[in-house]
This record gives structure tokens, C-alpha cells and sequence, in this order.
């Protein structure tokens, strides 16, 4: 238990500190600039786009490093998954949380990319948003519910991470080894046991 693996577990730390506070500080600080000092709806969504645009190439880098850390601390940690009591299940939440962080983040940046092209003042810009038109009321909308929906789900990835964390420790880890073993002893046992009756139903 005392083997490190520092440069996977700071891969997947540092990647969803990234992924959480770049969106939380994007759905709070600039979109709350751009609503600020915007002006119209127009320079709201050319400014609020602008920022995001920036950003999205860090994120990916951001989730990449956390998605690439996170399948190396399972690959480390495969033994206390199937044999520690617990750590399965707030895995499988993780994997399940991160999915829907992951739908978010993506529909997120499609629908701010159908913002982005509907106020932008380039013409080719102008060009492709008339092929596609949208409601851009009801878009927006959806855009604002997206942008939180990401560091919500992300904040959640943080506290399932210091579950992990917890689940790590050695007063955790050997009870929790000891509660796995004894439940499957037990079904093993439930399934063997010495008691049974004939085929016929009488006693042999």
C-alpha cells in the first residue's frame, strides 16, 4: 500500500481542478462581465463566446489529463476495486459522474458554438449561422443550464475523489477488504452448503 503514484494521481488532480474552476469561473466571472458591460444581447454573447473559445482548447487539455490520470490510478488500484468493500461502487459513481460531466462539457460547446456564429459580425461567420437557423432566445437558455451543469457535476467528481481519498487509508482499506472477503465467503457458503436433502427429498 505504500507504492506512489504521484505523477498519474497529480494528472488527475490537477486536470479536474482545471476542468472545475475553469467552468465555475466562466459561468460566474465571464459571463457575468459580459453581462456587465456587454451592452446588447449581440456584444453579451460576441464577448461571453469570446472567452469561452479561448478556454476550450486549455479544457481539453485540462480533461485529458484528468481522463489519462484517472485510468492509471484505477490500473494501480484494479486489487482494492474488486477486493475492498465500497471502493467498486464509488468507482462506478465516478465513471457515471464523469460521463455526464463529459455530455455537459460537450453539449455546452456546441450550443455556445451556434451562439458564437449567430453574433459574430464576420460574414462568413453571418453565412453559416443563416444554413442553421436557431431559436437563439431558447438556445441561450440552454446554454446558461449546460454552462452549470458542468461545474456541478465536476464539483461532484472532487468530493467522490476524497471519498476515494478516505477509502485509501489503512483503517479503511483492511476492514473493507475483510467485509468483501467475508460476504463472498459467505455467498460461496449459501450456495455449498452441508445440509441439503436427496434429490427425492428424503434424507440420504
Amino acid at each position: 500500500m505504500s507504492e506512489r503514484n504521484t505523477a498519474i494521481r497529480s494528472l488527475h488532480d490537477l486536470g479536474l481542478a482545471a476542468w472545475f474552476g475553469g467552468s465555475l469561473m466562466g459561468a460566474i466571472g465571464l459571463n457575468g462581465a459580459a453581462r456587465a458591460e456587454g451592452g446588447t444581447e449581440t456584444n453579451r454573447d460576441r464577448i461571453s463566446s469570446a472567452g469561452w473559445a479561448k478556454w476550450t482548447p486549455v479544457n481539453a487539455a485540462a480533461i485529458g489529463a484528468h481522463l489519462f490520470g484517472g485510468g492509471g490510478l484505477l490500473a494501480v488500484n484494479a486489487h482494492r476495486v474488486a477486493t475492498q468493500q465500497g471502493v467498486a461502487a464509488s468507482t462506478t459513481a465516478k465513471t457515471v459522474v464523469t460521463a455526464a460531466a463529459l455530455a455537459a462539457t460537450a453539449y455546452a460547446r456546441i450550443l455556445g458554438k451556434k451562439v458564437e456564429l449567430a453574433s459574430s459580425s464576420d460574414p462568413a461567420d453571418a453565412e453559416k449561422a443563416d444554413k442553421h437557423p436557431i431559436d437563439l432566445d431558447k438556445t441561450r437558455q440552454q446554454l446558461a443550464y449546460a454552462q452549470w451543469a458542468v461545474p456541478a457535476l465536476t464539483g461532484c467528481l472532487v468530493i467522490l475523489n476524497a471519498l476515494h481519498g478516505e477509502q485509501q487509508r489503512p483503517s479503511e482499506q483492511i476492514p473493507g477488504m475483510w467485509e468483501r472477503a467475508r460476504s463472498a465467503t459467505h455467498l460461496v457458503s449459501s450456495h455449498h452448503h452441508p445440509g441439503h436433502w436427496g434429490g427425492c427429498g428424503r434424507r440420504l
